[in-house]
């Protein structure tokens, strides 16, 4: 245990030294180094397979399931997505030194705000290793030091996707401390990370509830959270059918296990026997299993009735919960006690009703006639994400370059002082 401490505080130091000198680097740095890497992590493809073949086999032996597996895999797709995403960041504009707003005070001073990085960011993830990747080049690109504690699960993949990224560092004389992977799958090295306030400046947890709320009781840095994807899509009363057909099943069945997959689908009473029995046929044919309340069971017969924990439940899986409900006002005082503030979405043909929807609804993403698997920052315009924060505080929705960094007031005068 003592070894642990000894090395976390270490890291945790050495990276805020080394945020320093990030914070500082010009741009076309930054972007060499991920460059660099991107372009190492293709010629190291069968190196990085090597080392998450030790992975997958620990894995396979546990009994983890296919689709756990799936993501710990890292694939020719995998690797290539992995460096097209690094070079998509270093594409995008440079956050770091931008001033959004600048004004005069009647005495002459000249007061701004400027962007500048968080500093020190520890991320705390599960099985995915292209999150390493990922993670490492968002931060360093908003100019922060980055500690990563990936899952025990691919701590061989990590390390070695580690070793590229330092090497692209020292190419470019960036400090290798800028980005760390913890080198160990002792659970206290996560409780010791939490305890770095003094080096570390925000907590980022990827994963599963249990995890987030661990992350959280446990921290004394502030934490961006992302509990759970309960999301929803509400079929209105004004609803072009053919369209809600089409959203909803994107929405559950593209993919069924990431957060921004709807858990919930409300459907006003009265287009519910016109809506849903077409609806449930190609849920039913896609293998979606329906849970209903007794209106939808009485409509649909391949239902079976939703229990009392299916309502506001993420099953990351091909079911689904399936509630009729009176009016707009039922199916948004819902939303309200059943979601998980990530993603919500009507189908409306009514602007009007609209508009009441985007303003009344409380989610990190509120769409209109659109699918909810459009909460992530590739598609919103971001360039890419670290994560979707379900809390207001620093940043709610997808965080991109921009929410890996604050703002610090600067203020030019001529002699002034205060009277």
């Amino acid at each position: 245990m003592s070894d642990v401490r000894t090395m976390i505080a270490t890291m945790a130091d050495r990276a805020k030294t080394a945020a320093r000198e990030v914070a500082k680097l010009p741009a076309n740095i930054k972007n060499k180094v991920l460059l660099s890497t991107a372009d190492r992590i293709e010629k190291a493809r069968a190196e990085l397979q090597e080392q998450n073949k030790t992975d997958l086999a620990s894995a396979e032996k546990k009994g983890m399931t296919p689709a756990f597996i799936d993501r710990l895999k890292l694939s020719d797709k995998v690797i290539e997505s992995m460096a097209d995403g690094l070079r998509e960041v270093a594409a995008l504009p440079d956050p770091v030194g931008e001033i959004p707003a600048m004004w005069k005070r009647p005495n002459g001073l000249l007061v701004g705000r400027v962007r500048i990085p968080l500093g020190v960011i520890g991320m705390i993830y599960e099985s995915r290793p292209n999150v390493t990747v990922d993670a490492a080049g968002l931060c360093l690109k908003a100019g922060n030091a980055v500690i990563l504690k990936g899952g025990s699960d691919a701590i061989h993949s990590n390390l070695a996707l580690a070793g590229i990224l330092q090497q692209a560092l020292r190419e470019f004389s960036v400090p290798d401390e800028a980005v760390q992977v913890i080198p160990t799958t002792e659970r206290a090295a996560v409780t010791e990370l939490l305890k770095r306030e003094e080096d570390i400046d925000l907590i980022i947890p990827r994963g599963g509830e249990g995890l987030i709320r661990f992350v959280v009781e446990h921290s004394s840095i502030p934490v961006l959270k992302h509990y759970k994807g309960v999301c929803h899509v509400y079929v209105d009363l004004y609803a072009d059918t053919a369209m809600a057909a089409d959203i909803c099943f994107n929405s559950k069945v593209q993919r069924p296990g990431v957060c921004n997959a709807m858990e919930g689908m409300l459907v006003h009473r009265a287009i519910a026997e016109e809506f849903l029995p077409v609806m449930a046929d190609r849920f039913l044919e896609a293998g979606v299993e329906i849970r209903g309340c007794p209106v939808t069971c009485g409509i649909v017969p391949g239902a079976a009735p939703a229990g009392d924990d299916d309502w506001g439940k993420e099953f990351l899986n091909l079911i689904l919960a399936v509630k009729v409900v009176e009016d707009m006002d039922e199916a948004m005082d819902y939303i309200a006690g059943h979601g998980s503030n990530h993603t919500e979405a009507i189908v409306t043909r009514d602007y009007a009703r609209a508009r009441r929807f985007l303003s009344e609804v409380d989610a990190s993403l509120v769409l209109v006639n659109a699918s909810t698997r459009f909460n992530d920052g590739g598609q919103l315009g971001l360039g890419a994400e670290i994560g979707i924060s379900t809390s207001k505080l620093h940043a709610y929705g997808p965080m991109g370059l921009k929410e890996l960094t604050t703002t610090k007031f600067i203020c030019y005068g001529d002699g002034q002082v205060r009277t």
